[in-house]
């Protein structure tokens, strides 16, 4: 019993050595390593969610849908994302990042190319509802993983630029479908688009041969030697003499079982309730709102859908710029204050959609830009934040359990947005409803975020984790 005592005590002051070293390397050409897979997935994760937005009026002319039916197709894909991250949450933490990661590169690709030979609307429905699996894990898996190879003083700036490849991907998205829907037929415009959502598998194959399991997970797991090896490239990457001592302050690494339960345990219950806040909040507003968009610069402005494409990328372009300047200052300024300013300016595009909408001066491109595109980019400039910060506030041993539970609230928010956008449109609410409805949203968020969010700025994972 002495024997595995001292046994025991030697492999945790091991872990708690190789977290120290990890603390103390910079950013350099080994996190690229990391990062470009995980970016490439997420580009086109983001690319795959809102295609059916960008092409919903192309799809609903091919199958004669209208705006209920139209929401409904849209909800099934995110329905399938929710499914998905409950079901992978609960194995993720004992098989892997690295494999979560690879596994749903492969269900997304995949079936992104089948839905591109769907036959009818349910065809379509269950097709996507199967691709959301992969759609779901992808991002929360990526951006978990990535969150454990940064240390504490930079990790804000690497997650939260990491996440630049949604709005890309949303870019990209929109101004394919724009180019396709201006040279073919409105039927290939978004069978093309659709084909193109297959690269993720392409993918898969380089990141199985490139990406390197996280470091944590090794330790959590017991791989010493492995995650040994992985941070000493990572030190000779940055120019520092692998096993050196480290002058990083020595934190516990997580050595606890894994208690699915303990998401609700005292000790992490408003953790989690501010976490599933806003996912559901920014979500619902910003995934909700970039998939109506589009369809309301038809509706209201009367330009053709190429031009509604042209300006959802116009306001893509506001968002990326938003979260540089996140990125750039969120390890100064922290994510509490981001999180607030996102929610207030976003208010403020809903409240001002609202008095335009109820003033009838809402039906021009300028107005719906401003407004609604003041909402989105304010919450988009935030979005990769939500998804670092939930990462920070869960240890180790249920960090992928926490994130991708969490992240089946991004899925029902957006189940539940397109279809009552969807109703409030089909019993004639009109704009000035869809964004009262937005603006409640909000407030909820902004309010629970002030009251119970921690500040999680430049520590070490394992100190925000007790």
């Amino acid at each position: 019993m002495v024997v595995s005592n001292e046994s025991a005590f030697r492999t945790a002051a091991t872990a708690d050595r190789l977290i120290a070293r990890m603390e103390r390397i910079p950013v350099s050409r080994f996190h690229a390593r990391v990062v470009g897979p995980l970016a490439a997935g997420t580009f086109f994760d983001a690319f795959d969610i809102v295609s059916i937005g960008t092409v919903l009026a192309a799809i609903s002319s091919t199958f004669h849908l209208g705006p209920g039916q139209a929401g409904m197709l849209v909800s099934a894909g995110f329905i399938g994302q929710g499914v998905g991250a409950i079901g992978f949450g609960l194995v993720a933490d004992r098989l892997g990042r690295r494999g979560v990661f690879l596994t749903s590169l492969l269900v997304m690709g995949t079936f992104a190319l089948i839905s591109a030979f769907s036959w009818s609307t349910g065809s379509l429905a269950a097709i996507r509802l199967i691709q959301g699996f992969g759609l779901g894990v992808e991002a929360p898996a990526a951006s978990a993983m990535l969150g454990e190879f940064v240390a504490g003083s930079q990790r804000g700036l690497v997650t939260v630029l990491y996440k630049l490849a949604s709005p890309l991907g949303n870019l990209a998205t929109s101004l394919a479908s724009a180019v396709l829907l201006a040279t073919v037929s409105h039927e290939t415009a978004w069978r093309v688009l659709f084909a193109v959502g297959a690269v993720p598998v392409l993918i898969a194959a380089l990141s199985w041969r490139v990406l390197p399991e996280s470091p944590r997970a090794l330790i959590r797991r017991g791989r010493l030697d492995e995650a040994e090896r992985t941070i000493a490239a990572m030190e000779r990457a940055a120019r520092i003499e692998p096993g050196a001592d480290s002058d990083a302050v020595p934190v516990s690494a997580d050595a606890a079982p894994t208690r699915l339960g303990e998401l609700v345990s005292r000790g992490y219950r408003g953790r989690s309730v501010t976490a599933w806040v806003l996912w559901f909040s920014v979500y619902f507003t910003l995934l909700g709102g970039t998939v109506w968009m589009p369809s309301l610069y038809v509706k209201l402005a009367h330009v053709s859908q190429s031009t509604a494409s042209l300006a959802s990328a116009g306001v893509n372009g506001v968002v990326i710029a938003m979260i540089v300047a996140v990125g750039l200052t969120v390890d100064r300024v922290g994510r509490r204050r981001w999180f607030l300013t996102g929610y207030l300016v976003s208010a403020i595009g809903a409240i001002l959609a609202v008095l335009l909408a109820a003033t009838g001066h809402l039906n021009s491109v300028p107005a719906l830009l401003l407004t609604g595109g003041l909402m989105l980019a304010a919450v988009g400039g935030i979005d990769p934040l939500v998804y670092a910060y939930t990462a920070e506030i869960y240890p180790t041993r249920m960090r992928s359990w926490g994130v991708l539970s969490a992240s089946a609230w991004r899925c029902l928010a957006v189940v539940i947005a397109p279809t009552v956008i969807g109703w409030i449109l089909d019993a004639g609410g009109g704009a000035a409803a869809v964004f009262g409805l937005f603006l409640a949203v909000l407030i909820v968020g902004g309010a629970v975020t002030l009251r119970w969010g921690v500040e999680t700025r430049q520590l070490p994972l394992e100190a925000l984790s007790h």
